[in-house]
């Protein structure tokens, strides 16, 4: 697992220091940045897209990424029962101390808790997959975790726009990113982003219904229900 800079990063957030933000270095193009603030958004920051889609949500919830858990705190106070899970360990204790009940260290890849009405991957949380081949890898592990008539709901860009696009070699939307903080990096690590006609043809091919639910410009939210 590659070191917790995001954790140290939202670590000090709640510590005080609430200017604390992350560098985000890319395969693609400049140096981003990124609050920590971005984590501990309530109801009244949040988007549209994230609220529409925290108001899809349905019976028992895994928040997979959960970061410092303020989505697991909106379902939570909508009277759902959530397991939030994370791979960053200071991430976990942090949305324990916020009041997430149920918040767990661990990959989505491996994690084989109860299952679930709705699994959410949100703020593009489908590109933990890294790579279209995982994608499917993804998709076969997470029909494991859901009940019968389950859903996932999950958001993501298409980025084929990049003018770098004419170099790849692999899909345009298998980029890489590292995270920097505080002049410590963290290993490099696999992001995905997909168009809308390759999730398509893959949930098809996985056996899953696949529902466009919002579209605006590059940036989409799907459903998907096990067929």
């Amino acid at each position: 697992m590659m070191s917790d800079i995001l954790g140290q990063a939202l670590t000090d957030y709640v510590k005080g220091d609430k200017d604390a933000f992350l560098l985000i270095h890319t395969s693609y193009g400049e140096i981003e940045t990124m609050p920590a603030s971005v984590f501990f958004r309530d109801e009244s920051y949040m988007p549209d897209l994230e609220k529409y889609m925290l108001s899809l949500c349905k019976g028992k919830v895994l928040d997979a990424g959960a970061g410092a858990g303020s989505h697991s705190l909106w379902l939570q106070e909508k009277g759902l029962e959530v397991t939030a899970l994370d791979i960053s360990p200071a991430a976990v204790h942090i949305m324990q101390q916020r009041g997430v009940r149920q918040a767990v260290c661990g990959d989505i890849f491996t994690y084989s808790g109860s299952r679930f009405n709705t699994i959410l991957l949100i703020m593009n949380g489908i590109g933990i997959a890294q790579t279209v081949q995982n994608l499917r890898k993804l998709l076969k592990h997470l029909k494991k975790l859901l009940k019968p008539g389950g859903q996932i709901l999950l958001d993501s860009c298409d980025i084929s726009y990049l003018e770098e696009a004419n170099i790849y070699t692999h899909y345009i939307g298998e980029v890489t990113y590292q995270f920097e903080y505080k002049n410590q990096k963290s290993a490099a690590f696999g992001w995905l982003y997909l168009d809308i006609s390759t999730l398509h043809k893959i949930a098809s091919e996985e056996g899953w219904h696949c529902q466009i639910i919002y579209e605006e410009d590059e940036t989409y939210a799907a459903r998907l229900v096990r067929v």
